[in-house]
């Protein structure tokens, strides 16, 4: 049964913190080192829906893609939804552990997740971390589709194969257009549109795009055809869960730890319904 510090240790030997983002904040967020941990759960967001799934789960640690304290706080009284979380998380001798972008550009990471939900194939990182001198890490990845797709099939795809949000799959494109080539990024990407240009894809699959990016995006024919399809935030991290899962199960095993490793499948996206425009209506602002 391994303490703690032995599994952050190996979580960040998969994550290093030095790999983040200099305005993010990961590690170990609540924990006694000395602990022992028998199961883990991994789950996107550290909200409470989570939180408490740990604890009728009876696990010892919790490991989220996003922070909890981006931003810090003065505070952690329990009457603020952040600090009921880290009240649960201690009454119940619940750790939590953040890899957030320093996951976006491991390699494996978040991206190379969403690429596999998709049966993608990876080519190279679409933002390569120059610090790498093996080029295999960095934001967001360049794919290659074994056959082509129209843009329409491979939002129905993503549709598929990608978690069931209130969103669904947004295009925006020719939906007729052939994709053979396909950036991803997990999260929010609108600010990755240089690279995903000078990539040469055919589409973008990513998540969070606002209104006057896209726009601009789309107005400037100086990328071609290039379609972009945004989903839920949620649904395109949501696949780097079970990749991490599967990582700590095998270095589990090469310690033999027997640790028991779970993945929330807790719908923790913001966003609850969706009612589709009637098709029958004609296009425009109302009258």
């Amino acid at each position: 049964m391994p303490r703690l510090s032995e599994v952050i240790a190996a979580l960040e030997s998969l994550w290093p913190a030095e790999w983040a983002e200099s305005w993010d904040a990961v590690g170990t967020v609540v924990g006694d080192p000395g602990q022992d941990v028998t199961r883990v759960l991994f789950a996107v967001d550290p909200v409470q829906e989570t939180v408490d799934e740990a604890v009728n789960l009876g696990a010892d640690l919790l490991v989220t893609h996003h922070p909890l304290y981006l931003r810090g706080t003065t505070t952690v009284a329990a009457d603020h939804f952040k600090g009921r979380v880290v009240h649960t998380l201690i009454k119940n001798d619940i750790a939590l552990h953040v890899a957030h972008t320093n996951a976006d550009s491991a390699d494996p990471g978040v991206s190379d997740a969403l690429a596999g939900a998709l049966d993608l194939r990876v080519v190279r990182p679409l933002v390569p971390d120059r610090s790498d001198p093996e080029g295999r890490r960095g934001l967001g990845r360049v794919c290659e589709l074994d056959h082509p797709l129209t843009v329409r099939a491979l939002a129905a795809l993503a549709a598929e194969r990608l978690p069931a949000t209130a969103q669904g799959i947004r295009v925006a494109g020719d939906p007729e257009a052939q994709v053979r080539t396909v950036a991803v990024s997990g999260g929010s990407g609108d600010g990755l549109f240089d690279a995903v240009r000078a990539a040469g894809a055919d589409a973008f699959l990513t998540a969070d795009l606002r209104h006057h990016p896209v726009s601009e995006f789309v107005a400037d024919r100086a990328h071609g055809s290039l379609a972009l399809l945004d989903a839920a935030h949620w649904a395109t991290e949501w696949p780097w869960c079970e990749l991490a899962a599967a990582q700590l199960d095998e270095i589990s095993d090469r310690h033999g730890w027997d640790l028991r490793v779970h993945v929330s499948k807790t719908v923790t996206d913001p966003w609850t319904a969706h009612a589709a425009s009637n098709p029958t209506h004609t296009p425009g602002a109302p009258n």
